[in-house]
């Protein structure tokens, strides 16, 4: 059943997560390195998963989008169903006790431990939701284009920070709502971007170029921001002193 794959996908993005954080808290290796070498072991097991080739063909396959093949827009309903099925769950989640240790784990590990949390647990849940979530959506990326391809999360971790970055400058991240709206929009907004372009008959050899900055502009955002903001105040001081001196006079 599609569903299965679907959820054998979340499983398994799990225990990836559980292995990540394992690598971090018990034997000491640093984040960045431990979520390399679990990348790393993991290309070896979706290799033997998809029994020794690099693509699988799902064409004859029923997946989670056939009840709707027959709409135009129908697998673009599921997919936003399922997109706020999950921000629903991670508003709602992040508001509880447990969600709020992870998020302080993330801010300031060292004042959370001070207030008797565990945080190598915290740790624990978070890498295993977060990677859970990528198993989710590697599963329905897999049904949705009717193939599973080994190299289809390449480049996957520079695409994510720059949405959100994206979404967080233009959505903003007072609140878990608009954060999480604003990864969802900031993701979109990326793509959009990247069709754009393609629109333009930009060459498939220059795609990686164009990538590369859309990424720049976008982590570069909040410093262009700010000095935007600088001239800006900067001006104004500047106006207002001339004011005063004209009234002055």
């Amino acid at each position: 059943h599609p569903c299965l794959g679907i959820l054998f996908a979340v499983a398994a993005g799990w225990c990836a997560g559980m292995v990540s954080a394992f690598l971090q808290t018990k034997l000491k290796i640093q984040p960045i390195l431990a979520g390399i070498l679990a990348m790393t072991g993991l290309y070896s097991i979706n290799l033997r998963v998809m029994g020794g080739r690099s693509m699988v063909s799902l064409l004859r396959v029923d997946t989670v989008f056939s009840p709707v093949s027959g709409l135009s827009l129908g697998k673009l309903l599921v997919a936003l169903c399922v997109t706020l099925l999950v921000c629903l769950f991670l508003v709602l989640f992040f508001r509880t006790s447990t969600g709020l240790c992870i998020r302080a784990t993330g801010d300031n590990e060292t004042m959370v431990r001070s207030s008797s949390i565990n945080t190598d647990r915290m740790k624990f849940l978070g890498l295993g939701l977060a990677n859970a979530l990528v198993g989710l959506s590697g599963g329905l990326i897999a049904q949705y284009q009717n193939s599973a391809d080994m190299n289809t999360g390449v480049g996957m971790v520079v695409i994510g920070l720059a949405s959100l970055i994206i979404g967080e400058t233009l959505v903003g991240k007072r609140t878990m709502l608009r954060r999480i709206l604003g990864v969802v929009f900031g993701s979109c907004l990326y793509r959009f971007i990247v069709a754009v372009a393609l629109r333009f008959n930009v060459p498939a050899a220059a795609m990686k170029l164009v990538s590369a900055i859309i990424v720049a502009i976008a982590i570069s955002m909040p410093a262009i921001k700010e000095k935007i903001a600088f001239e800006q105040r900067k001006h104004g001081a500047c106006r207002r002193r001339v004011t005063t001196g004209k009234e002055g006079k």
